[in-house]
């Protein structure tokens, strides 16, 4: 009896309107803060090395969790029609802030990516922002366009401007963020209803581009040799090197880790520790139950966001709710997909965890979106007035 008692307390929670919005606060609020322990953790030893300062790379982050913060709450607050005014102009916008880094006095070159600007000692990728005005601009349309009707001729009306988008990200050779930015169209259209048929149609172009890429450039062609055995000796010491190291880091964990900052292949052995190999770090740190800890935050993210999608009747936000969360999903699976070998080193950040400060204000900024769907919707914001009144007379 007192199972079922149990069962049905559970079942009355997960039933609650308000849930997702409260699931969206507390899992992007662990996340932030779990990232920002680790990024202290993972990043000492690079920062004295490059800065004399075991602290300033936290520094960095922990300065623009508090912008990102500021930025989701503005997200949170404005008017839903503000959005799709945005919306109207965001791939323009977009197209303008990827070209700034092909300026000779705002560009800059990280490890031969030409995808960054710096201004003011601080430094950021637009592309990192584009993925969020892509969407907007996407939902846009989508909205406008009678899709259910013709979506073929709708899915190639879209199809030109993220190819601007796409072709420009990999003229600044940041092949992760091309791949990301590809996912997350695919995943909006899909949603949408488009036939698997277009899919099949536009596949074709695309695998030959990519494979044009690979095969063009001999380190590219040694990090997909080195997917099948980075151990091998004739990748260890070259691009099986963060593979390698990353599976060692996360095997030596166990099931509790050897402890917050105890990471050793932090040491100099994982060149990335911070950013694109953090998940590494967090399994030798924080053993097993650590990892699942957080793939177990990102799913309830993911869960609540799909939820905040299919609650709202406003079509343009059902459409940026459900590619952010596609754009969760994707970033989550390849960062850790390259973290533990299964797919080849790509180059993108653990979302709320790995250091980047532009990853951090897109993401910030999208769940802060997500809150102001979920506020505007009915059913969430009676069943969060509800929530207030319980607290209140309890």
């Amino acid at each position: 009896m007192s199972g079922q008692i149990q069962s049905k307390k559970v079942s009355q929670i997960f039933s609650r309107p308000e849930l997702p919005f409260y699931l969206i606060i507390w899992s992007t609020v662990l996340l932030s803060g779990l990232g920002l322990t680790m990024v202290l953790s993972a990043s000492t030893v690079t920062s004295l090395q490059d800065n004399g300062n075991t602290y300033s790379i936290f520094i960095r982050q922990f300065f623009f969790l508090l912008l990102g913060t500021a930025a989701a709450y503005w997200a949170f607050k404005v008017k839903g029609g503000v959005w799709s005014q945005i919306g109207r102009v965001s791939l323009t916008v977009s197209v303008i802030t990827l070209l700034l880094p092909f300026v000779p006095a705002l560009g800059k070159d990280i490890k031969g990516n030409r995808n960054w600007i710096e201004f003011a000692g601080f430094t950021l990728q637009p592309s990192e922002f584009a993925k969020f005005g892509l969407i907007l601009w996407t939902a846009y349309h989508l909205r406008n366009l009678d899709f259910l009707k013709d979506p073929w001729r709708s899915s190639f009306f879209l199809f030109p401007g993220f190819l601007v988008i796409e072709l420009i990200i990999i003229l600044q050779k940041d092949l992760g963020t091309a791949l990301l930015v590809f996912l997350i169209f695919a995943g909006i259209l899909f949603i949408a209803g488009t036939p698997l048929k277009f899919f099949a149609a536009t596949a074709l172009p695309i695998i030959v581009l990519s494979s044009a890429l690979i095969f063009s450039s001999a380190y590219r062609m040694e990090r997909f040799a080195a997917l099948l055995d980075p151990f091998d000796e004739r990748y260890y010491k070259f691009s099986g090197w963060q593979p390698a190291h990353s599976i060692m880091g996360m095997a030596s964990g166990g099931l509790w880790g050897s402890g917050l900052g105890a990471s050793k292949q932090k040491w100099a052995n994982l060149a990335e520790a911070h950013t694109d190999f953090i998940f590494s770090v967090i399994g030798e740190e924080l053993g097993l139950l650590g990892s699942l800890l957080v793939l177990t935050l990102y799913a309830a993210l993911i869960y609540a966001i799909i939820r905040v999608a299919l609650k709202t009747k406003d079509d343009f936000s059902r459409y940026v709710c459900a590619a952010i969360a596609c754009w969760f999903i994707a970033q989550v699976a390849v960062n850790i997909g390259s973290a533990t070998s299964l797919i080849p080193v790509i180059g993108v950040t653990l979302p709320f965890v790995s250091y980047g400060g532009s990853s951090l204000l897109a993401n910030l900024l999208a769940v802060g979106y997500v809150l102001g769907v979920a506020r505007r919707t009915p059913d969430i914001a009676a069943g969060i007035k509800a929530n207030r009144v319980r607290k209140l007379t309890q």
